[in-house]
């Protein structure tokens, strides 16, 4: 089966449409969302609604947990702060109520989800290099872990014989039965690894393999709609460099 795999769409929604749009050419027959569906942008409810009918399985971000009040924002930066206070106040009971819902992991189609990492999925860590990646292994059993968060897409590979651990940035990954893999999926409303570009994620568990996908979208009136809601214009400045 042909999946699409989301995460940290962060309330762009000009992004959020360009990437289904992009699905719904792919053929994919199931959306995933690894979470950070709010935050930083300023069309949280309108995201939330769009994707919460399309969404076969959802997990929680750190920014959905923070505008529902469950985690302190001092280990928030004064940007990403600011646009939880600012999301907090205008979500709609609806879009509240569904965030509250989502789980922190959820295992579907033989494969791990989680929007940070697997060992401490409520400590909201990175997964920044290969040893760091080496310790996540130990704790999931799964062939496949997805996680978001980081917003730079990337590939780890356990070898199952030899014990090697190897990064790659590589678009598209062979999913070989010797392997394990945890597996870093682009962002969709906020990429920081230089392309400005939305992301997202296809996975073809049937023929093995996942493909990053990058998706032009109307970048200007994104960061219009943040200037407009008197969010940081920081938060609009950024998408114009993939930062």
């Amino acid at each position: 089966m042909l999946r699409a795999v989301l995460s940290d769409i962060h309330s762009n929604l000009e992004a959020l449409e360009a990437v289904l749009a992009d699905v719904d050419r792919s053929g994919a027959s199931e959306i995933l969302c690894l979470g950070d569906f709010v935050g930083y942008g300023a069309s949280p409810n309108e995201c939330i609604e769009r994707l919460r009918p399309i969404v076969t399985a959802a997990v929680a971000g750190n920014h959905d947990v923070a505008v529902c009040g469950r985690i302190r924002l001092g280990s928030f930066g004064s940007n990403a702060a600011q646009a939880a206070r600012w999301t907090g106040t205008i979500l709609t009971p609806q879009s509240q109520a569904y965030l509250e819902s989502l789980p922190i992991t959820v295992r579907h189609a033989g494969a791990l989800l989680v929007h940070s990492s697997p060992s401490e999925p409520r400590a909201w860590h990175y997964v920044l290099e290969v040893g760091e990646a080496r310790a996540e292994f130990e704790t999931f059993m799964e062939s496949l872990c997805l996680v978001g968060h980081l917003h730079r897409p990337g590939a780890y590979r356990l070898d199952g014989v030899t014990g090697q651990v190897v990064y790659s940035r590589e678009p598209e990954i062979a999913l070989d039965p010797q392997g394990r893999f945890l597996v870093i999926v682009p962002s969709v409303g906020q990429p920081r690894d230089g392309d400005p570009r939305a992301g997202y994620l296809l996975w073809d568990d049937g023929r093995g393999w996942l493909r990053q996908v990058r998706v032009d979208y109307d970048l200007a009136a994104a960061r219009q709609r943040i200037l407009d809601a008197g969010l940081p214009p920081f938060l609009g400045d950024r998408l114009q460099w993939g930062e």
